[in-house]
């Protein structure tokens, strides 16, 4: 068995339906078994239960079910007692198995997990001290980095005056990042416009914002994605090469380090893909370690805009495009001495897919990628959004303001619990279920594991082996209706509100036995089980 830090299990496809497990007596005279795990369907006007309670019985038939001579096989579908008008358990339940090994496969570092917006949210006042609710949000995600760029940092001027009537930064709008970023604990990538401003206006914006920033700047970003400087309709002609981008990069770059002598710049800032090896890697080499502190590169899912397929079920598929490239990000920044880190990302690009993008789905999708560029070496990531377009965006906002949480920011709050340090090796059996496994060995000596099932149909009953004894273990879950869900998401039976507000119930409690224990996983769940 191939063993990393990640093992992925093939499914099938189907639908599920919620249902609940609890100590429950008919008044029949049932088995001391299955009078403790009858299965009942929450439907209205019935028994209701919530599905923290669902979890904690089914840990509890989770382990009855273990036991050496009951009757469990897999994918058994539990049939109730001849004349119970109890339904049976909808789906499979499928019995699988998780060892975590003492062997490091990689780290979530600092400041991992980041955020990235377009430069044109800055000049509709939306980063500023007092917007409590965003900053709040920012606040639960940790301390990370957000990132200041996308398409619109090449149409967004520097205007010292504010003056004129296009498209405008001013330090107004950079005071004002200051304040967000000091309220809410979070370095800032700033991109500055490289397509139609001049050396000498970058570095006039530069040397204001290093000012005003101060540490809260990471570095500066130059332009955006100029690899595609050169399509019909953009902002150079068809014959723009990499050789007329490392010639103009390198006059804004000398500009900006003559009003900015010590600020840190980063690039080239790419869309990846085919353009990896072509400009990403050959610009690092072109330019050493000794011009920029940060190699940067975009990723997305697919390439909806020119012809991709943009579905839940290619978006939770194995992704070896994405491996593939991260490995040739981290064999290149070793090289090069220097970090990496995907500075723009999230599912398909131009804004997403409406009813995938913004849907359960994505919410499940994100744990994975996000363990996936860990595991490949990066120094983080930054999920793009902004707008309240029904596209990608976790957090969506209008005239400044909030509006909601969308589903993809759970996944993000998950892996955020799941806490930074170092990724250990594990090995995952599950048959035909899909699901994935993570071990984060945290910075506090705790032991944290992730397990996504992002199967519509079968259930997991996870035994669990880990190379220490464990003294106590509990559960906490992310869910959804289904995958096409765009509303309705929790972790432990609790929204995120737009405020910023979250009110989780208490983990549930597994019951250890020395190196292993055992929890209930349904379909389409997440799964944060904490061992001490």
């Amino acid at each position: 068995m191939h063993v990393r830090g990640r093992q992925r299990m093939l499914c099938k496809s189907g639908t599920v339906r919620g249902f609940g497990i609890a100590a429950y007596s008919t008044g029949e005279d049932v088995s001391p078994m299955n009078a403790a795990l009858t299965p009942i369907v929450c439907q209205k006007n019935s028994l209701r239960l919530s599905r923290r309670r669902i979890l904690e019985g089914a840990a509890s038939w989770a382990a009855l079910a273990s036991v050496q001579g009951c009757g469990y096989t897999s994918n058994y579908i539990y049939t109730p007692p001849s004349g119970s008008p109890l339904p049976v358990i909808p789906g499979p339940v499928a019995q699988a198995s998780l060892t975590v090994t003492a062997i490091p496969s990689g780290t979530i570092p600092p400041r991992f997990m980041g955020l990235s917006y377009e430069k044109s949210a800055m000049t509709y006042s939306y980063f500023h001290v007092s917007n409590r609710h965003l900053i709040a949000l920012f606040r639960r995600l940790g301390d990370s980095v957000l990132r200041i760029g996308g398409a619109s940092v090449d149409q967004v001027m520097w205007t010292p005056d504010a003056t004129g009537t296009h498209s405008q930064v001013t330090p107004v709008e950079i005071k004002a990042l200051a304040g967000f970023l000091q309220a809410t604990g979070w370095l800032c990538l700033y991109g500055v416009n490289f397509a139609t401003s001049t050396p000498a206006q970058a570095a006039e914006e530069v040397a204001y914002a290093v000012s005003v920033l101060g540490s809260n700047l990471l570095g500066i970003e130059i332009g955006n994605e100029p690899d595609e400087y050169g399509i019909p309709g953009n902002f150079f002609a068809a014959n723009w090469t990499f050789e007329d981008y490392l010639a103009r990069w390198n006059l804004f770059r000398s500009a900006i380090l003559q009003s900015a002598p010590h600020v840190s710049i980063t690039g080239p800032a790419t869309g990846g893909g085919n353009h990896l090896t072509t400009w990403t890697l050959p610009f690092g080499q072109a330019v050493t370690a000794t011009e920029i502190t940060l190699l940067t590169q975009h990723y997305y899912r697919d390439y909806y805009a020119s012809g991709g397929s943009p579905t839940a079920a290619f978006l939770l598929s194995p992704d070896s495009q994405l491996t593939g490239e991260l490995a040739l990000l981290n064999a290149g920044a070793q090289q090069l001495g220097i970090p990496y880190r995907i500075s723009e990302c999230n599912s398909f690009d131009n804004g997403g897919v409406p009813g995938v993008s913004n849907s359960y789905a994505s919410s499940l999708w994100v744990i994975d990628f996000l363990f996936d560029v860990a595991l490949g070496g990066s120094t983080g990531v930054n999920m793009h959004g902004g707008g309240r377009s029904p596209g990608y965006t976790p957090i969506a906002d209008d005239d400044g303001g909030v509006v909601e949480v969308r589903p993809e920011y759970y996944g993000l709050l998950l892996f955020t619990l799941a806490g930074r340090g170092t990724l250990l090796e594990t090995q995952l059996s599950a048959g035909t279920v899909d699901a994935t496994a993570y071990a984060v060995r945290t910075v506090t000596g705790g032991l944290n594991l992730v397990v996504v099932n992002k199967d519509t149909q079968q259930n997991l009953i996870l035994t669990i082996a880990t190379n220490q004894n464990i003294q106590l273990a509990t559960l906490q879950t992310m869910t959804g209706a289904s995958l096409a869900a765009t509303s309705g998401v929790t972790i432990q039976g609790a929204t995120v509100n737009s405020d910023g507000s979250f009110f989780p119930a208490s983990p549930g409690t597994l019951t250890p036995a020395g190196t292993q224990t055992t929890c209930f996983i349904p379909a389409l769940t997440a799964a944060l089980i904490s061992i001490t």
